[in-house]
């Protein structure tokens, strides 16, 4: 057989079993599916409006108020939530961390969703999405624009997080010469990918120093990149653990037993480093505050919508890792986690549309529609992430 016969066979192969993948498995009325099908479609509809007439036609966006939910929720806050791939592939390619190796091919599909997900979101916002190259090439920016270094870097991590997810479709294909190749450039890709989200995470905070006029002072730092980076480790490190709680319930049939077993012991390794983390954001914000002699600040309704954020969802739920590891408390651990979610939300949206332009007396609001099309978003990756792990071996090293 040539070799121009051998390919064209390996070729067929691939094709039909990618088709025969393609069907759906299990029963449709699910709970999940219930719900969240009339949300696609609703946001479908919605989207539909918005690309024919227009963000006005279904946004409450304005000249005052241009990024809203969209780009608050879908870009600031869904970039922070996808950084527990570069934590962990860091942990465990980087630093040796071995116990991880069994929740790095999920937690690199979740990353590396999020940021299709949420980076093609971007297009919703842009009044003339046409124009979304420009960032990229310089045009109207300049190369030493933040937006600039931003796009590329996003556009990048995303390359480099699907080659490190690669080796799990070569070896879904049976392609196994491309399984080994991409698996011998694993660890650059993971320093190129652990640089590239240290840069990008920071720069998406270099996007708010220009704007200290409009963000309240409690919220506006010149050291905001610094905790946009820290605190993404963090927020990773907690969707992690919310993340794969739900996973470990749901794909239970997919998981070995000993990597079930096991999982208790990550989320008490992945508590201490969140504990740690979030602590050492804590002073960071505190040591900013006191620099800036902020007290007069305090007693006011943003002084006390401040100190819900830092306290009530930074603090606290820091003491709850550090008390939740110490006693192997996984309940405690688990509603920590998802209260650090919570503050991350918070403090992404304080930043990006609640504390924006806070002197005004017309607020923005995000409209139906805005939230409808938000929730699509998360249910579209939901759904792809299921049919990922329902057919490639994400939580097993084998098909």
């Amino acid at each position: 057989m040539s070799n121009h016969t051998a390919v064209a066979s390996e070729t067929s192969r691939v094709f039909h079993f990618i088709l025969e993948e393609l069907k759906p498995r299990g029963p449709w009325l699910t709970p999940f599916n219930v719900i969240s099908i009339p949300i696609i479609l609703t946001g479908l509809v919605i989207l539909y409006f918005r690309f024919r007439y227009g963000l006005g036609a279904v946004t409450n966006l304005s000249q005052g108020h241009p990024w809203g939910l969209w780009m608050g929720f879908d870009v600031v806050t869904g970039v922070a939530l996808a950084g527990g791939a570069y934590v962990i592939t860091f942990a465990v390619y980087v630093m040796r961390v071995d116990k991880y190796q069994s929740i790095v091919r999920a937690t690199v599909l979740n990353g590396f969703l999020a940021y299709c997900f949420y980076g093609g979101a971007l297009l919703f916002d842009l009044g003339r999405p046409w124009h979304a190259m420009n960032p990229y090439i310089g045009n109207n920016f300049g190369y030493a624009s933040v937006l600039f270094l931003i796009c590329w870097h996003f556009a990048l991590y995303m390359v480099a997080a699907f080659v490190e997810f690669s080796p799990v479709i070569a070896e879904w294909l049976n392609l196994e010469k491309a399984r080994r190749f991409l698996k011998n450039i694993t660890l650059a890709t993971v320093i190129l990918g652990v640089t590239l989200s240290l840069l990008h995470q920071s720069g998406l905070g270099a996007l708010f120093l220009m704007a200290e006029p409009k963000i309240h002072p409690l919220w506006w730092s010149q050291f905001t990149p610094v905790l946009f980076f820290v605190s993404s480790i963090y927020a990773g490190l907690s969707m992690i653990i919310f993340e794969g709680t739900i996973s470990h319930k749901a794909f239970s049939h997919l998981i070995a037993p000993k990597n079930h077993h096991a999982f208790d012991d990550i989320v008490f390794g992945l508590a201490k480093g969140a504990a740690i983390t979030m602590f050492v954001y804590y002073v960071f914000k505190a040591l900013l505050f006191i620099h800036e002699k902020q007290w007069d600040l305090i007693n006011t309704v943003w002084g006390y919508w401040y100190l819900v954020e830092v306290i009530g969802f930074v603090l606290i739920p820091a003491f709850m890792f550090a008390f939740g590891h110490r006693h192997r408390s996984l309940n405690i651990i688990k509603t920590a986690a998802i209260m650090a979610l919570l503050g991350i939300v918070l403090n992404r949206l304080n930043v990006s549309i609640i504390a924006y332009g806070w002197y005004e007396a017309v607020r923005y609001y995000p409209s139906w529609q805005e939230i409808i099309v938000t929730l699509m978003v998360i249910c579209a990756e939901i759904w792809l992430f299921r049919w990922v792990v329902n057919r490639m071996p994400v939580f097993s090293a084998s098909h």
